[in-house]
C-alpha cells in the first residue's frame, strides 16, 4: 500500500508537471485554444472525484451516526482552502505592491515606472512565492491521495487522476511565471518538478498520521472532497464564464460531463 500511495503522489505532483511542460512547446494559439478546454474536463473530474467517489466513501465508512461528523469536516475543509487561498493572495498582493507605493503612481501623482533592477527582483520574488506555494499545494494533494488509498486502491487511483487533472493548468501558468522571473526553461522545469516532490512528503506524513487514527478516515476523506470541491467552484468554473456564447458553453457543458464520466469509468476499472 506505502508503494502505491507513493507512486501515485508522484504522478500526481511531478508526472502532472511534465505533461503541462508540454502546453508550452506548441504555440501560444494553439496552448490558448486548449488549456479552457483542459480546465472544463478538469472541473467534471474534480467534481466527480468528490461526489461519485471520495464522499459516498466517507459516508459508508462514518455511518449514520457519523454524518454531523462529515458535515463539520466539509465545512472545515471549504474554510482550510479559503483560508489558503486568502493567505497566497495576501501574500502575493504584498510582493506585487513595494511599501510606501500605492499600486498605480509614484510621487507628485505621476506614473510609478519601476527601474529595470527593481523590476527583475520583484519579478524573481514572484517566482520564489510560486515555488513556496506550489510545495504547499503538492504536500495537501499527497495528503489528500494517501488518504483516499489508505481507504481503497481503486478511491487512491481515481483521486491521483483527479489531482492529476487539475495540477496540468495550473502547472502551465506557474512554468510561465517562473521563466518570466528570469529562470530558463530548464532550470523552471527541472524547479517544477522539485516542488512536486512535496506531494510525496505530504502523502507519506498523512500515511502514518491516520494509520495510526484510522477512526478519522472517514473525516479525512471529507476534508479531500471538500478540497476538490473548493478547487472546481471557486478556482475553475469563474474562469469558464469568460467566454458564455451557446457554442463555448456547450462545449464546456460536454467537456465537464466527460470529466465526471471518465471519473465513473475509472472508479469501476480500477475497483475490478
Amino acid at each position: 500500500m506505502l508503494l502505491w500511495i507513493i507512486l501515485c503522489a508522484a504522478v500526481g505532483g511531478i508526472a502532472s508537471a511534465v505533461f503541462a511542460i508540454a502546453f508550452l512547446w506548441v504555440s501560444e494559439e494553439q496552448s490558448e485554444r486548449l488549456l479552457p478546454h483542459f480546465l472544463s474536463f478538469a472541473t467534471g473530474a474534480l467534481l466527480g472525484a468528490a461526489f461519485l467517489a471520495l464522499l459516498p466513501e466517507a459516508v459508508a465508512g462514518a455511518g449514520v451516526q457519523g454524518a454531523h461528523g462529515l458535515g463539520v469536516a466539509l465545512i472545515a475543509g471549504l474554510g482550510l482552502f479559503f483560508v489558503i487561498e486568502k493567505a497566497v493572495l495576501w501574500w502575493h498582493g504584498q510582493e506585487s505592491v513595494p511599501a510606501g507605493d500605492s499600486p498605480a503612481h509614484g510621487h507628485h501623482g505621476h506614473a510609478h515606472v519601476p527601474s529595470h533592477g527593481h523590476a527583475h527582483r520583484r519579478n524573481r520574488a514572484s517566482g520564489v512565492l510560486v515555488l513556496v506555494g506550489d510545495s504547499l499545494h503538492n504536500a495537501l494533494d499527497g495528503v489528500l491521495i494517501s488518504a483516499a488509498f489508505l481507504d481503497s486502491i481503486s478511491l487512491g487511483l481515481v483521486t491521483t487522476f483527479a489531482v492529476a487533472a487539475h495540477e496540468v493548468p495550473h502547472r502551465v501558468g506557474d512554468f510561465a511565471i517562473l521563466v518570466h522571473a528570469g529562470w530558463s526553461r530548464q532550470r523552471a522545469l527541472a524547479l517544477n518538478l522539485a516542488t512536486g516532490l512535496a506531494s510525496v512528503l505530504g502523502a507519506l506524513v498523512s500515511y502514518f498520521a491516520l494509520g495510526e487514527a484510522r477512526e478519522m478516515l472517514p473525516y479525512a476523506l471529507a476534508v479531500a472532497s471538500a478540497g476538490f470541491l473548493y478547487i472546481a467552484v471557486a478556482g475553475l468554473i469563474p474562469g469558464l464564464h469568460g467566454k458564455s456564447d451557446p457554442r463555448t458553453s456547450m462545449v464546456q457543458i460536454l467537456l465537464i460531463l466527460a470529466g465526471v464520466l471518465l471519473i465513473v469509468g475509472a472508479e469501476r476499472v480500477a475497483g475490478l
